[in-house]
């Protein structure tokens, strides 16, 4: 399967969308993925075998002449890769971006969460800034380890967690792999003071720094 242009970008977003269902266990059958995303079924079986022949996904035969899928290590990396892809190829970003800070935001107001910090650099953590401004939460730093400018976005760059700022939470900003960052941030952090936006597409069941086991 070769594409490029607006057709590249919907075989990353369904790929995309395999893998993410697959890693939360919501991916039952060919035919019911096929009828969720309004593809044929044999395009969701060629997906299927492309992913198995790269090594993202293992199939393991069940009961009832019925298969079960797993993303495999390389599954998990190629997950995060593709949600970078995505996000930087779709037109849509930035709408899909400042709705789901927002309601990350929101949430963290809901919990009594005011001062949260950013990690990442790019695009996500201008548009964090620009969403955080319809809400009472006070953005307080962003975490870049590497970054060697004073500010990103106005707001003062700290290397990592203990020489940020005191927080309350912090918003995971960083399209390039934002797992990485997350089992980055969760070796430091209690899990819930780690949020992120469902356009992410972060694993949080895996186990902290290594992919989860089956």
């Amino acid at each position: 399967m070769e594409f490029d242009g607006h057709s590249k970008t919907l075989e990353t977003q369904t790929t995309l969308r395999l893998l993410s269902d697959i890693d939360r266990e919501q991916f039952s059958s060919q035919r019911t993925f096929s009828v969720r995303l309004g593809i044929a079924v044999g395009l969701t079986n060629a997906y299927v075998r492309r992913c198995v022949k790269k090594g993202w996904v293992k199939m393991r035969r069940v009961p009832a002449r019925r298969y079960a899928y797993y993303l495999t290590p390389k599954g998990f990396t190629e997950k995060s890769k593709l949600v970078g892809e995505y996000l930087a190829s779709s037109f849509a970003f930035f709408r899909i971006a400042r709705a789901q800070c927002l309601e990350t935001l929101q949430n963290c107001e809901r919990r009594g969460w005011r001062r949260v910090a950013l990690y990442g650099q790019g695009e996500l953590v201008e548009i964090a800034t620009l969403a955080a401004r319809e809400t009472s939460v006070e953005l307080v730093a962003v975490i870049a380890p590497g970054c060697n400018a004073p500010e990103l976005a106005g707001l003062p760059v700290a290397a990592d967690t203990v020489s940020a700022p005191p927080f309350d939470a912090v918003l995971i900003a960083d399209i390039a792999d934002p797992q990485a960052a997350y089992d980055g941030l969760r070796r430091d952090l209690p899990d819930e003071r780690i949020v992120t936006p469902a356009l992410l597409h972060v694993s949080r069941d895996r186990a902290a720094g290594g992919p989860r086991g089956r």
